[in-house]
């Protein structure tokens, strides 16, 4: 008689799945806030030495994609782990040049060499 009673506290016990399933969100929830992220856009940096203060020139193309005006900031970003912010200028570009040209001393003690591939985004208030 105590197997019997001891089952029946078992079978009780038991969880509905079905409750526990409800508290999972769906796939299409979870992967609509990775589409929120930040555009951003691989670029090639040039060095440009008669700026004399932090400046990224951005072609008109790459400030379409990335939303970017004059006067906003937008951060720059090497081999993942070494990154700058500058001040954008929008700067008139053949279609296709993709090619930032930026204030080249933050960038210089952080060891990234001039015709860099970076990531290029613009920094959110």
């Amino acid at each position: 008689m105590s197997e019997e009673s001891r089952r029946e506290e078992i079978k009780e016990s038991k969880i509905d799945i079905s409750k526990l399933i409800a508290i999972i969100p769906p796939a299409s929830e979870i992967l609509s806030k990775k589409k929120e992220s930040v555009p951003e856009k691989r670029i090639r940096i040039r060095f440009d030495r008669s700026l004399n203060k932090p400046v990224a020139k951005v072609p008109n193309t790459i400030a379409q994609i990335l939303s970017v005006k004059s006067g906003d900031v937008v951060e720059i970003v090497v081999a993942g782990k070494k990154k700058a912010t500058f001040m954008a200028e929008v700067i008139e570009a053949k279609p296709g040049e993709e090619i930032v040209y930026v204030y080249p001393s933050n960038l210089e003690k952080q060891g990234v060499a001039d015709n860099s591939i970076a990531t290029i985004r613009k920094v959110k208030k």
